[in-house]
């Protein structure tokens, strides 16, 4: 099979079949059409004229570009080369996975930025209580921090996802559904955004049941939500820079810092595999390590 039409064909298969997001199918088909583009430079057109040397040249070639490609890069890039290959390999399409011994590059292990609780408050408190927008805001804050969602899946929710209030159900990666407790500030925050705000920007947009609304009635976007994060940020004067994830890492962190197991804050975040939310106890440890060292009289 030629190469862009296996592309095609994986690619409709991890969004029609394996239900991944738009956003990660985008990903996906940029690697690929640069793979694509690579292999035709070497004059390798069909999808059986690939082997491992050549899945190997490739990785090796990217691994080598100017200026050098983050590790993550790479290992995504990876990723779907090999995705590609072994859906080929498995649908019969073709004979063998050339890359099936392809290892992707280490990857230096870095911890997720966490703000303070202090900070916390300050980022939850900035947007203006007086303002329908500002009420909003709120709601969206509270309810990132309160679940540990992510900016995707927040603005994802419908109404009907807020289940009497005090649970949400969030809609994760690969369509996995997961039932996460809402506190009591986040379920008030909304409940104010849902009485005296919601009703009149609905109005103002064709009818959606989206929970988090624009300022024109249509559904909030992840570019606005980024936006709404950004400008509590600024005004809470907060130094720590603050991405979209922060309240996500921010909640795992202070439930650990608390107490909490590492499979229960598993299960909360929706990952697949402890081992990934393992990375948040070398920040517990760090800490632990911290106050230790200022405390202990015996410490140094």
């Amino acid at each position: 099979m030629r190469i862009e039409r296996a592309v095609d064909a994986y690619l409709r298969h991890i969004s029609i079949e394996r239900g991944l997001s738009d956003h990660t199918v985008a990903a996906y088909r940029r690697d690929l059409a640069g793979y694509a583009g690579w292999l035709a430079e070497q004059g390798v057109v069909d999808s059986d004229d690939v082997d491992a040397a050549t899945v190997a040249a490739f990785a090796a070639a990217r691994a080598s570009d100017y200026p050098a490609p983050a590790a993550s890069s790479l290992a995504r890039m990876q990723s779907s080369v090999r995705g590609l290959h072994r859906f080929l390999a498995r649908e019969g399409i073709a004979a063998d996975d050339p890359s099936r011994r392809l290892r992707p590059p280490k990857q230096a292990q870095r911890l997720p930025k966490a703000l303070a609780i202090d900070q916390v408050e300050r980022l939850l408190s900035a947007p203006p209580s007086d303002e329908p927008l500002g009420i909003r805001d709120r709601a969206l804050l509270e309810l990132l921090y309160a679940t540990g969602a992510r900016v995707s899946e927040a603005i994802s929710l419908d109404v009907d996802d807020l289940a009497a209030g005090e649970v949400v159900r969030l809609r994760g990666k690969g369509g996995k559904e997961r039932v996460v407790p809402v506190g009591s500030y986040a379920r008030a925050a909304v409940e104010a955004y849902l009485v005296r705000v919601r009703p009149s920007l609905a109005e103002r947009g064709r009818a959606s049941a989206r929970l988090f609304l624009g300022a024109r009635g249509a559904p909030l976007s992840r570019q606005s939500a980024w936006l709404v994060i950004q400008a509590a940020a600024e005004r809470a004067q907060l130094e720590a820079h603050v991405s979209p994830h922060t309240l996500r890492h921010s909640f795992a962190t202070h439930l650990l810092q608390g107490g909490a197991d590492v499979r229960v804050v598993q299960e909360l975040l929706g990952h697949a595999s402890v081992a990934t939310t393992q990375i948040y106890t070398h920040v517990t440890v760090d800490t632990l390590r911290d106050v230790y060292l200022t405390s202990h009289p015996r410490a140094r």
